[in-house]
């Protein structure tokens, strides 16, 4: 199931709510990402799907000790809640989806961008080299994505 959204939006009515996707991976960056996206999807109308791309080490092929998927998904869904609750420390907004993707990062965000109004991003993830202007992930998404692409920097007041 690589690739896959595990739960899937439902849209409020028959007619075109805006999709704001938003990768999120637990750096400041995707933070202010995600709170740009909320702000901009209050503006519009629009509904923010929030990714959590994640991937087992043995799914990639690396050679190594049995990896038990469940315990790796587990692991995912509790980041991705902790991230979330990070952001949102108090109620969610109505208009958010979560879904918990399992596959490349970059992958999951350019084929969810298929139909979506914007696709956010963080300027640097957690990987990412110090001196580098843009993360792998957000390079990639800004050169494939199927919709506009926004590029979010980390903010100086995380709380806002």
């Amino acid at each position: 199931m690589r690739g896959r959204l595990l739960s899937e939006a439902t849209m409020e009515s028959s007619e075109r709510i805006p999709r704001l996707i938003v990768g999120v991976d637990g750096s400041p960056s995707s933070h202010a990402a995600l709170r740009w996206a909320e702000r901009y999807a209050r503006m519009v109308g629009g509904v923010v799907e929030a990714i959590h791309a994640w991937d087992t080490p043995s799914a990639r092929g690396y050679s190594g000790p049995a990896i038990d998927p469940d315990f790796d998904l587990q692991q995912a869904r509790e980041r991705f809640a902790e991230e979330l609750r990070t952001v949102f420390p108090g109620e969610r907004p109505a208009r958010l989806r979560e879904h918990l993707v399992e596959g490349d990062p970059s992958e999951v965000l350019i084929q969810t961008s298929e139909g979506a109004e914007l696709l956010v991003v963080g300027r640097r993830g957690r990987g990412a080299f110090a001196r580098a202007m843009l993360g792998s992930v957000s390079q990639r998404c800004a050169q494939h994505a199927a919709c506009p692409v926004v590029v979010v920097g980390q903010q100086a007041d995380p709380a806002h």
